[in-house]
């Protein structure tokens, strides 16, 4: 998969911007806030259909612009030419508003079929949020991976989504008395069968991890926040839900922690908060939670926190890599004032293997048999 252009109109710092690339490894070299990481975001962008630093999209958009617009022209292994265009539209409903609209050879497409096209996996100073921040930021960063390779699993959420927004209106008006009990029987087998779909691609992603990442002592525990048995069960939280006014399980309320342990094998636990977890994946027996190891956001340093997510980015690049027959394009930001020298050294020897753009604000830490490998973008102060 590589990425041969990229046109940037109103996307951040960029008014009109053109960058051309014609080499395995590109380097983006210039001062701070010289847009490196916004160009890196306009590529990820155009794979995912998202933002991996906006809370809302519109934050984008260039000060006082009505639209961005990101472009770009590509290839796949099958020699597939394409060009892919992602316009996100300021509203008038508030700051904080936007519409995005999705174009495949110029042909409008839903997010769905938009997504996907291009792959990509980032890496970035951000990114230790994923050990240290909400579970929201967890579960995003699986529904990212997974809807760039598996069309089921975007359908899936896009309804999961969906029906969970009906459930929690029903379950609303129930409280007030003005919905019927009776109702929430279709909705909760609907909600548990798409449920099941988002789980076990969650659950099968973490299990690769754990069994590319063993050796190096991190355990990625998962835990899906769903009854256990069947749907039937479900009419014992059914009381507390009706006075929440919202649904207390299912995949939007999964999690998953990084744990150093040395037990060196992969377990799932189906329930947080379980202190003996069950059905563990790998077919053993219960393992109390306190002897699954220590939990990298409390007890961990930053450079194990960042080490660990280092170490999850480069299973990522290999299970995409895996699962579609050719491997994404490969964005690292800032990676070389991040990292010691030896995980520098780890991440550089990927070089040539797929394409990658990196930033960077000088070239002193890049040796220079590297650096005749790559192609050097320079952006103005």
């Amino acid at each position: 998969m590589v990425l041969k252009t990229l046109t940037l109109t109103n996307f951040r710092n960029y008014s009109k911007a053109n960058f051309d690339f014609d080499s395995q490894t590109a380097l983006v070299v210039g001062p701070n806030a010289s847009g490196k990481t916004n160009l890196l975001e306009a590529v990820y962008f155009l794979a995912t259909g998202k933002s991996f630093r906006a809370t809302y999209d519109r934050e984008v958009i260039a000060q006082g612009q009505p639209f961005a617009n990101v472009k770009c022209q590509m290839s796949n292994v099958k020699n597939e030419e394409k060009e892919l265009e992602l316009q996100i539209l300021a509203s008038r409903g508030g700051e904080k508003t936007s519409s995005k609209r999705f174009k495949v050879n110029g042909v409008k497409k839903r997010l769905l079929d938009f997504a996907g096209n291009l792959r990509a996996v980032y890496f970035g100073p951000e990114d230790i949020g994923l050990v240290t921040g909400p579970p929201s930021r967890r579960r995003k960063y699986l529904d990212t991976i997974l809807t760039q390779i598996d069309r089921e699993y975007a359908r899936a959420l896009v309804e999961y989504e969906r029906v969970l927004r009906q459930r929690n209106r029903l379950l609303v008006l129930i409280r007030e008395g003005e919905g019927e009990r009776s109702q929430l029987d279709f909705w909760d087998k609907r909600l548990w069968e798409l449920g099941n779909i988002l789980t076990e691609r969650r659950a099968g992603f973490i299990d690769f991890l754990n069994r590319k990442l063993h050796s190096w002592l991190y355990l990625f525990t998962y835990w899906s926040m769903r009854p256990r048995g069947s749907v039937c069960d479900l009419e014992r939280i059914r009381e507390r839900e009706i006075l929440a006014g919202m649904t207390l399980w299912g995949p939007h309320r999964d999690d998953f922690r990084f744990l150093k342990s040395d037990r060196a094998r992969p377990i799932r636990c189906p329930l947080r908060g379980d202190p003996y977890p069950a059905d563990c994946s790998d077919g053993a027996a219960p393992v109390p939670a306190a002897e699954l190891g220590s939990d990298l956001a409390v007890y961990g340093s930053r450079g194990e926190q960042r080490l660990a997510v280092l170490r999850l980015k480069l299973a990522e690049l290999e299970f995409i890599s895996e699962k579609v027959g050719e491997r994404p394009v490969l964005l690292l930001d800032d990676i070389f004032s991040e990292l010691d020298e030896d995980n520098r050294q780890q991440v550089l020897s990927l070089l040539g293997q797929q394409q990658t753009i990196v930033t960077a604000t000088d070239l002193n830490r890049i040796d220079g048999e590297k650096l005749g490998e790559c192609m050097v973008l320079r952006l103005p102060v």
